[in-house]
């Protein structure tokens, strides 16, 4: 029959639910500490509760060696011989327990510290037995009733543990009264050094998920199937749905007639709004199924290996699109797993607009390519960064006298250089023109025409390399065929 310290030690056990041989051990290791400050004590100190008659036994542990010169440590070894004297029976390598008494020694200050190793062995039993028994249960759905509140955190009792459910892992929306009963997920179980190391959530998207099986049979047989779930709790869920029977409509199941079902889960989730969407594999059309309410002008894949989508919208559907702190749009991601950059019509027009214009060639002309610029004064311009007829047209007078070595004639210069290129350009631009509309005529001459046509350029060449550029542009050159006269470069 079992003594009334065992029995004590039983009922605890199965109160926390852990081995009593645990919290035997404890005792045991308790009476060891008591005895060994009692004893103030090295030797190897161990106990033996006495199940049946409830006394805890204390004694020394020596380990036999032969000889005293194999003696390193007289606490802990002892000869062949003085071992005999006590059991005749030991051998080498055999231990000998030596009794130590345990009664009346244990004062107030030995058992406080035995209550106290009882309870720590005790406590970590309990934490390593919950630990064990919710490791393999994250995700799982379970009924939780409120125990009480501390702080931001809520404490549930779940049947064989507490739980705590932090802020961040509450919605928004609800509030908890004490004793009442909500389905929480379990999110994680840690092996907290002190309270409950079970965390529960009503944030996490598993419980939408629990909810729709429970209340969409489709779901639970599985002819519907749950694709994809993107939560924020208290605010909005998105979740995608697709049907494994073509004569069954995935979102029509999932709404319920006049919308019951959905309504049900809505209630359960304290009003969160829910977007039922149909799954398609196609990445286009699933994205603009998930953006709804808003609806898509067109969708383009920017980079399927990133899985980066390009959305266009009407510039009357952007915000809608974006959705309240840019919410519709980022649930939209979650739910896809691919990232969406969103643009109206306008945006996109003028993103097109400006890829155009850098696309366009830009003419460039280096500057010494410029008639009337010294060689020291292209120098300087290029030690300023201006290296082109272009940049060089675009600066002002002030920019220019700013560069060192140029004042304001040197400035007038530059100016009168730059517009007499310019100026040499359209017209040799207007005269090539001319020149292709009378090629014909010339070309239907003989003789004199030609040849006063081969004089007229050779002279035209000629007074090219000499005369400056602001002169040349007035110079004329009479034809002796007798026609009016017209500029030249």
């Amino acid at each position: 029959m079992a003594s009334e310290l065992y029995n004590i030690i039983e009922g605890v056990s199965r109160e926390k639910g852990i081995d009593p041989q645990i919290v035997v051990s404890a005792v045991e290791d308790a009476i060891v500490m008591a005895t060994r400050k009692y004893y103030k004590s090295q030797e190897n100190l161990r106990a033996k509760l006495d199940k049946e008659t409830g006394k805890i036994a204390a004694f020394a542990v020596k380990t036999v060696v032969e000889s005293p010169e194999q003696v390193e440590d007289p606490n802990l070894q002892i000869t062949l011989e003085d071992a005999r004297k006590v059991d005749p029976a030991l051998e080498v390598g055999g231990e000998l327990h030596i009794p130590r008494a345990t009664e009346g020694i244990l004062g107030r200050i030995a058992a406080q510290l035995a209550k106290q190793v009882i309870f720590q062995k005790v406590r970590e039993a309990e934490r390593d037995t919950v630990y064990n028994e919710y490791i393999g249960r994250v995700g799982e759905i379970v009924n939780a009733t409120v125990k009480r509140v501390e702080g931001p955190d809520v404490i549930f009792d779940i049947g064989k543990a507490e739980a705590r459910m932090p802020r961040k892992e509450q919605s928004r929306l609800e509030s908890f009264a004490i004793g009442e009963r909500v389905r929480v997920v379990i999110a994680r179980v840690e092996r907290a050094a002190k309270g409950p190391g079970v965390v529960v959530s009503r944030a996490a998207p598993e419980l939408v998920q629990h909810l729709f099986q429970t209340e969409v049979p489709e779901i639970y047989d599985g002819t519907v199937v749950i694709r994809a779930i993107a939560r924020e709790a208290g605010e909005r869920t998105k979740i995608a749905v697709m049907s494994k029977d073509k004569d069954v409509d995935a979102v029509g199941a999932c709404v319920g007639m006049k919308g019951m079902r959905v309504q049900s889960i809505i209630r359960e989730l304290r009003g969160e709004k829910i977007d039922i969407i149909e799954y398609h594999e196609d990445p286009v059309t699933f994205a603009e199924k998930a953006l709804q309410p808003a609806k898509v002008s067109r969708v383009t894949v920017i980079d399927s290996a990133e899985k980066h989508l390009e959305v266009v919208v009407d510039d009357s559907q952007l915000s809608l699109a974006i959705g309240k702190k840019g919410q519709n749009v980022r649930l939209a991601a979650k739910l896809l797993g691919w990232k969406i950059d969103i643009k109206s019509e306008e945006e996109k027009r003028q993103e097109v607009e400006q890829q155009m214009a850098a696309m366009a060639p830009q003419a460039t002309t280096p500057l010494e390519n410029v008639p009337g610029l010294g060689e020291g004064l292209v120098e300087k311009l290029s030690a300023a960064g201006v290296t082109t007829v272009e940049a060089l047209a675009d600066m002002t007078p002030e920019q220019l006298e700013a560069i060192e070595g140029i004042g304001p004639k040197t400035v007038e210069k530059i100016s009168l250089a730059v517009n007499n290129y310019f100026a040499s350009l359209e017209a040799g631009d207007a005269a090539a023109t001319e020149g292709e509309a009378v090629a014909g005529d010339v070309s239907a001459e003989a003789g004199e025409g030609e040849a006063a046509t081969q004089e007229a350029s050779g002279e035209n060449s000629a007074g090219a390399e000499e005369t400056p550029l602001s002169e040349q542009a007035e110079s004329v050159v009479e034809p002796e065929d007798g026609s009016a006269p017209e500029k030249t470069e």
